[in-house]
This record gives C-alpha cells, structure tokens and sequence, in this order.
C-alpha cells in the first residue's frame, strides 16, 4: 500500500462525503493507520479496529456506511465479520482487503455480500476512488429513504447546491400567500416544486389542484377554471364549480401558461385582481379563494416584450419567480433521483419488496452521471423504468439504461446544435465506438484487462492504449 506523503488533500477530494461512516479493521497497526489518515482526507468519519470483534462492537453502538476488513485476522477474521454485518446492517458495504494468496476466499466473500475486494497492495488513488463511490451511494440510499419518510417534500431531491438555493426560496415563499412562477425547461420538475410549495404552505391541509393549460382550448380551459352551468355548451348536463372555486383556500397549479390565448389571460387577469370568476353560461360572478402557483418552460419576459404576452399577467403571475436548473447542472442530485426511480420502478413494476434485487454497476453510476439529460429528470425516470424491466439479475449496467441511442451530437461536450466539418463528426462519432464498445467488453469480463481484449480481439496493450486514450480505468468494471 502507497502512504502519504503523496496523500492527497480534503480539498482534492471535497465530494460531499461528510457525513459517511468508515470503519478501517486490520490487525497491522501500520496498514490500519494508514488508511484511517488516508480517508480521512474525505471529510468523513474514520474509525479504526484491530479485528473483527472490536468492528462488530462498534458497528452495533456507532453504525457504519462503508467497511475495509483485513480477510485474515485474529479473533474474528473478515469473512465472519461480512456475515455478522450483513445480518445486522444490510446496506453498510463491506470490502474485503486480501493478500494474493486468498483471492479465492475473497470471491467467496462476494457471493456473501462483500461490494468489492482488494489485492495488497494496493494504491491511494485506488482506495479514494473505491470508497468515494460506496460512500456516495450509501449516502444516496440514505437521502432517499429520509424522504420517502417525510423529508423536503414530495419527490424532492436537493442534495446540489444548485438545487439547495431553489429549496431554499421554496422555504421563504411558500407561508405566504403570494402568487408563485416556477420556470424551467421540461422534466426539470416543475411540479414537483409547485407541490413542495403547497405542502409548505399554511393551506396544506386544503386542496392541490392542477391543471396543463396547453392540453385544453380556450373554451374547455375556461369551463374547467371557472366552471360552468347546466346547458352552456353541447355536453354541459349538469354545473360546474370549476377548479379555482373548488380550491377553496388551497392552491391551484397552472401549468404552460405561456401557451395561453391572448383573450384568455385577460380572463384571467380580472380573476386574480378581483378574486371572482363568472361561470360559463352563468350571468353572476362568484367569489373564489386560491393562491396561484405558475408555470412555464418559456421566458415569458421575452414574450411580454414582443407582444406575445400580457405585460400585467407577466407581474401578477410572477411575484416571485423560482427558476429551475437542468439536470446536468445538479450532477449532485443525479445519484440519489436514481435511487428513488430505480426503487419505485421495482415496486411498480415488480412489486413490494422489489427493489432490494436491484443496484447500480460502477459503469452504471458513471453513464448516469456522465449524460446530459436533454430531458432533465423526465428522461431519468424512464431510463430507470426501462431498466427495471430490461435487467434480469439486478445488476444495472449502462445499457440497461438505454442511454447508447442518443445522437452523437448530444455526447460531445459543447453546443449541443453546432455543426461540425464532415471528418470531425465522424471522427467523433469513432470515438464515442470505441467508448461504448471498450467499456461493454470491460463490463462483460469484469474489469479483467486480458478477458476484454479477447473480446474485442485486440492485443492487451492495444486495448489499454485505447482505455488511455478515453480515461477509461478498469476499476469503474469490476464486480462489486
């Protein structure tokens, strides 16, 4: 094992793992100590034991998110306490450190449970990147189910600092009563927010209604806010209180306001100054009760000033303005929104008690991460759907996910719409090949430099040249 000084700083590796618990167990002090002041630099909390015993005692008072166990130790050696742990904790990831002569006994602890394992020696490098990839996933499944338990709000996740800034103008805005426009491009979760913003507010307990102003015409709009009387139009066979009559104090969610009519957001208007509505059909104006959350994934501000929207239905709605960031600029959030889906995805299309079959492969958690998502979270949820029903031993891989098809375009860095010469697109496009045919090679032979070549019928030294040339590393590959 390679020891500081080379150890790399906390600031190098600042990857949001401060509230991870790491337990280092090693009869050899040096080895012990060693890797407690290496992971240290991850900004955790590191804890040491000299065997499998004294783990236990403190995983059964402290509790633990990820542990490096010596296989051979007195007392209790690493196979024993994998067992232990796992009956205890069965999300706390165990890795097995190992000497080249036990690797059959540390494949053993795999099918036992053990996330990884490890040859001594091995790297500092190797041991961050190992264990900053548990951790965040530990951490993940962790947010996720604090959320699903009563955490910031319905389906939300805000683990980004992006995303933290937008939760907390949610927390200022949502006590009041003002009129809230929440702009984001699609799949950003629009809803999502209007509903936090409702479940905040001090009318939770009254109604949330929604409703999509550009699935309905004018007229059909109008009847389904306003209401209606009996016989105002084919079909009108009894009346209508309408959705903001109906919300009765609650809030009501108004959704692509942008594609409204001109002659319907003067309707409108006259609603939110004057906090009545007249039915269709109706000669009486009725009082109504409701804040207005709004939405749109257009800049209505541009729109005002060409004359495509009402510059005073521009101010009423947008009182305070919440604007969501894309996906791909939250890459913090992009885990444990993964977490969710592919749980709710198992129970949804598996059934209860589904989605402890199913977890991310180290090349997995790098695509999620490393895509775009032109649909925002929209497209992750699918991905996640598609891949539960796609993978049959629960191990997602990348193409469980779906993600390979996307155009060429949409993988390079850059702007997503400009054109490029002839010969560097397909330049681009034999690299994004080699990418993808590389890494499912390595996937199928599990890291295994000398399987994967024989797969793609390369030497070994052409195969690592090409990994070289992608940043590829073998670790990402390996069976966990």
């Amino acid at each position: 094992m390679t020891l500081p000084p080379a150890m790399p700083t906390p600031r190098e590796h600042d990857s949001g793992l401060e509230g991870l618990r790491v337990l280092v167990v090693d009869d050899e002090e040096d080895i012990r100590l060693g890797l407690k002041k290496l992971l240290g630099s991850l900004g955790g909390q590191i804890r040491a034991a000299a065997d499998g015993e004294e783990a236990l005692r403190i995983v059964q008072t402290e509790g633990a998110d990820v542990i490096l166990t010596d296989l051979m130790m007195p007392r209790m050696g690493g196979q024993e306490l994998l067992v232990a742990v796992k009956e205890r904790s069965p999300e706390t990831a165990v890795v097995i450190l190992t000497g080249f002569g036990t690797i059959q006994a540390a494949v053993s602890s795999l099918h036992a449970g053990a996330a990884h394992f490890m040859i001594k020696p091995f790297e500092n490098a190797e041991v961050l990147s190992l264990v900053s990839r548990l951790g965040r996933q530990v951490l993940a499944q962790r947010a996720s189910m604090a959320d699903r338990d009563g955490g910031g709000g319905p389906d939300l996740v805000a683990e980004d600092p992006a995303m933290r800034e937008v939760l907390e103008l949610v927390h200022r805005v949502a006590p009041s009563p003002v009129p809230v426009l929440i702009e984001g491009a699609s799949g950003t979760g629009k809803e999502v927010i209007a509903r936090t913003v409702h479940a905040r507010s001090q009318v939770s307990d009254r109604p949330f209604q929604a409703v999509n102003a550009a699935a309905l015409p004018d007229t059909l709009l109008e009847s389904e806010l306003f209401g209606h009387v009996r016989g105002s139009f084919t079909g009108a066979d009894r009346d209508r209180k309408g959705i903001f009559r109906e919300a009765r104090g609650g809030s009501v969610f108004l959704d692509e306001v942008a594609s409204m009519s001109p002659s319907f957001q003067g309707k409108l208007l006259r609603v939110l100054q004057e906090k009545r509505v007249r039915p269709l059909g109706s000669s009486r104006d009725e009082p109504v009760d409701f804040r207005l959350i709004a939405a749109t994934n257009r800049d209505l501000e541009a729109m005002f000033r060409s004359g495509e929207f009402r510059e005073d239905l521009f101010y009423r709605l947008g009182v305070v303005r919440i604007r969501l960031p894309l996906l791909k600029d939250r890459p913090a959030d992009i885990l444990p929104i993964a977490m969710r889906f592919l749980s709710r995805a198992a129970e949804t299309c598996i059934g209860e008690g589904a989605a402890a079959r199913f977890h991310f492969s180290p090349a997995a958690v790098e695509a999620l991460e490393g895509h775009s998502w032109p649909g925002n979270v929209r497209e992750l949820e699918n991905a996640l759907y598609r891949a539960v029903i796609v993978c049959r031993d629960g191990k997602i891989q990348p193409h469980h996910l779906g993600l390979e098809g996307e155009p060429w375009s949409r993988r390079d860095e850059g702007d997503e719409t400009e054109e490029v010469p002839y010969a560097e697109g397909k330049q681009r496009a034999i690299e994004r090949f080699q990418r993808e045919f590389v890494r499912r090679a390595l996937e199928a032979a599990e890291g295994n430099i000398s399987r994967a070549a024989e797969r793609c019928g390369l030497t070994r030294a052409a195969l690592q040249r090409i990994m070289r040339q992608h940043g590829i590393e073998r670790e990402a590959f390996r069976n966990p």
